[in-house]
């Protein structure tokens, strides 16, 4: 591939994303009108992975991990039931969308290129969709929903029943869909190491306004079915027999943080490790009593619990675990295992640097913010309505970029 001419190319598109985005889906639903009904009602979200998956592609180019990332993401396409039909009309609208917004700049070679390009990356998410369909995995589980509790108005944990086997790892997460918000999938960790009845917990925190978040807390009920894609990320138990660890959540965070809690209980119950419990308020230590469970099934775990202040506001709460981790020794013996809000992993980890812990050995999820895309400097080729116009809101992230990462 000429990768410094797909490069050249994207940046064109990247100055006004949102008409090549928009021109794009109205091209591959004017030319193939059954494919809409694949699609969410709401296009928005998807518009924004769309382009956070294009930028992602374009960035790393020339990064030997880019066909492994490409199968797994075409394996996570077979939930939206993707073929070959599918992926060449793709091909043609996406084409179309960047000759539109690239204009002047959209030459024969950049044809020739992003031809090419397009075509490896559709064989090679073909490639992984293949391999998952061979070794008998399902496009997604169907599960029961088992129970269903609030606590308080903004948590709802689920217990599902997937109804075939349905293998993870414990720090992995998957997503959901539901009929109660069609063709909509949204990513969940899942709570709980496996258990011999097939079992496994979600923690649902609700976002005013969220699409999915919203109708599992308020219309989903016990009964009803689920889908569940195939388990991905690698916030998975990577430490030594004998190294101590120390384990960081922050609201849902906990899900995960649990069930490598839950693994290390069975597997390894003489490990010592430090586990910090974080929310905004006291009422939001939804966790407390599995945390205590778990530390009476650990007897080498110790845990703190970081609140704000009554009345103080939630950002104390991570100024106190701050003090509480200065306040440590040893780190530098400590992998670390954090889980939380993205902003928060970034600042955990730069403290957990600065006291010694080996940057390579604390591990998350990489998970972008849901922040608009970098605004690059205006230019005087650019004109004011351009430079004044938003970009797209990134919701998305890839299917297993949430991996352990150096600060």
């Amino acid at each position: 591939m000429d990768a410094q001419l797909l490069k050249s190319t994207f940046a064109v598109v990247e100055r006004r994303p949102e008409h090549a985005v928009t021109y794009f889906y109205s091209h591959l639903f004017w030319n193939n009108p059954r494919v809409r009904e694949l699609f969410p009602a709401d296009m928005a979200p998807q518009r924004d992975r769309l382009f956070a998956a294009l930028t992602h592609v374009v960035t790393h180019l020339e990064d030997p991990g880019l066909a492994e990332y490409l199968g797994r993401l075409g394996r996570d396409h077979r939930k939206f039931l993707a073929t070959p039909a599918l992926y060449s009309a793709v091909g043609a609208s996406l084409l179309a969308a960047f000759a539109h917004a690239t204009g002047a700049a959209w030459t024969r070679e950049a044809e020739k290129a992003w031809t090419e390009a397009y075509g490896l990356v559709a064989d090679l998410m073909q490639a992984g969709a293949a391999r998952s369909a061979d070794a008998g995995q399902p496009a997604w589980w169907d599960a029961d929903v088992v129970r269903h509790e609030r606590y308080g108005p903004d948590l709802t944990l689920l217990t599902l029943r997937p109804r075939t086997p349905f293998p993870y790892l414990p720090g992995q997460y998957t997503s959901l869909s539901t009929p109660h918000v069609p063709q909509v999938w949204r990513t969940y960790s899942l709570a709980n190491a496996p258990r011999p009845d097939g079992t496994v917990d979600l923690h649902i925190g609700r976002v005013e306004g969220g699409v999915m978040s919203t109708a599992l807390s308020d219309r989903l009920r016990t009964g009803e079915t689920v889908r569940l894609s195939a388990p991905s990320g690698a916030l998975t138990a990577r430490t030594p027999p004998g190294k101590p660890r120390t384990f960081i959540a922050a609201g849902t965070g906990w899900a995960p943080i649990r069930a490598l809690l839950e693994e290390a209980a069975t597997d390894e119950p003489g490990f010592e490790g430090r586990l910090f419990v974080v929310a905004r308020t006291r009422e939001y230590l939804y966790g407390r009593a599995d945390a205590e469970r778990l530390a009476e099934l650990i007897p080498g775990l110790r845990v703190t619990y970081i609140t704000a202040a009554p009345r103080a506001p939630r950002g104390q709460a991570t100024e106190r675990l701050f003090q509480a981790l200065r306040s440590g020794v040893n780190w530098s013996a400590h992998d670390a295992y954090l889980a939380g809000p993205p902003d928060f992993l970034t600042q955990v980890s730069a403290i957990l640097s600065a006291l010694g812990t080996d940057p390579t050995r604390v591990f998350h999820d990489r998970l972008p913010p849901v922040t608009p895309v970098s605004e690059p400097a205006p230019t005087r080729a650019r004109s004011l309505s351009e430079r004044r116009m938003a970009r797209p809101a990134l919701q998305w992230h890839n299917p297993d970029a949430r991996a352990p990462r150096a600060f």
